[in-house]
Formats: structure tokens, sequence, C-alpha cells
């Protein structure tokens, strides 16, 4: 099972997509590199590190992309559709967990989801998180947007937020992010519309391209 180390950081990102600054040198580089099957032939690299304090997660994506494109502009629309980027975290294994999906122009779609089966509106259990709850979050994008023609030129592009533990304890309490601590979760990128769509994780999804899979989940621990 894939394992990351969260380590905690005395202060915080200056949320300007610093990926090489002295702050985010503290925290380990993961790899999202487990390509769908279904995937095309462009894979991008992308890369993730996180870090913690006592009131949050703080969160870096970079994306080494191209046919980059983002239409949804809109709190909790589609925005797996354009080029995003996925965090879902699960504090607890016996609850629920948060999907943060954030397009590369900032967009976001955040769910609790406490029973993943599919229907047709969504999920079998999930409630949409209500955009009050995400208003202490900082979101830094280094492209604009919206990207209604598709940028089809290489580029790299940084996506940098911060998650606090308030707002995950709207839905699961207690917390603990001690050091020792481990929680599970999963971390992705995505472009379901683009001319070259492509489906890839960090812990490996199994046959189905489906992210919401919560067994297939990797152990994310504190650290110092």
């Amino acid at each position: 099972m894939m394992k990351y180390i969260i380590h905690k950081t005395e202060a915080k990102p200056s949320f300007a997509g610093e990926w090489d600054s002295p702050i985010w040198r503290q925290a380990e580089t993961l790899q999202v590199e487990h390509f769908h099957p279904q995937s095309s032939n462009h894979h991008p690299q992308t890369q993730a590190k996180v870090l913690y304090d006592d009131n949050n997660l703080y969160v870096l994506f970079r994306v080494d992309d191209q046919y980059v494109r983002a239409v949804h502009t809109g709190y909790q629309e589609l925005v797996c559709q354009d080029s995003c980027v996925e965090f879902f975290v699960q504090p607890d294994p016996h609850k629920g967990y948060l999907n943060f999906e954030i397009n590369c122009i900032g967009t976001m779609l955040l769910y609790y989801i406490e029973d993943a089966t599919r229907t047709a509106d969504g999920f079998e259990k999930y409630t949409s998180v209500p955009k009050e709850l995400t208003q202490n979050m900082t979101m830094f994008h280094s492209i604009p947007g919206p990207i209604t023609e598709e940028i089809t030129t290489p580029m790299t592009w940084y996506l940098e937020y911060n998650i606090p533990f308030a707002l995950l304890e709207a839905y699961l309490v207690p917390l603990h992010q001690a050091a020792g601590t481990t929680w599970r979760g999963n971390f992705f990128k995505c472009a379901d519309h683009c001319s070259h769509p492509h489906w890839v994780s960090w812990s490996p999804i199994g046959e189905a391209l489906n992210f919401h899979q919560p067994k297939y989940f990797g152990i994310l621990e504190f650290g110092l």
C-alpha cells in the first residue's frame, strides 16, 4: 500500500506556487503516476506535496501538462471534465471522505461522501459541502481562466491551497493529527473532456475507471 509522510511546518506557505521554497522543501514529493488503461497517450507528470500545522493541511500540486482546458468557473461544477487535480482525504477509515476536486483555474467541487456507490444523481450517500464552509480556504492557481480554447503547447501549472481542520470537523469529529497518526487518501489528475483525456492516481485504483474507491486509498501518516 502506498504511504506518504506529512511533515509539520512552523511557517505557513505563501500561496504562490513556490515548489522549491524553504517551506515546501520540508515536504516529501509524491508522484501521481498510475495511469488507467483508458487514458490517452498524453501522460502528464503530476507531483504533489502536503504539509500541516495546528490548524491546516497545505496541499501543492505541480503538473507538467499539455492540452489544457478549463471552462468551469462555478463552485460545485463538474471540474473533472477540465484539466483537474484531486485530493481525497479520509481521516477515519470507518467514516466518509472529502473529495477536493479543483481545476487548473481554481474552481472546486467538494462533497462529503459516506457511500460512494454510484447512482443516477451522484452517489448513494453524500453531502454537497456548503460554500460558506470553505471561506477560510486560500487558493492559488498559476493559470488565469477560463480556458475555452485548449492550450496545446506544453506548460507547467501549479495549484496550492489549505484545508482547515475546522472544515473537516464539520463532518468528522474528533480529528487527530499528532505525529504518528494515520489517515487514508489518494491524489489524482484527470481531464475528462480534453482532447487527450487521462486518469492517473497516486495509489492504484484497480481495473474500474473510478476514483471513488476508498479501499484503494493509500496511507497518510503525520510526521514531525
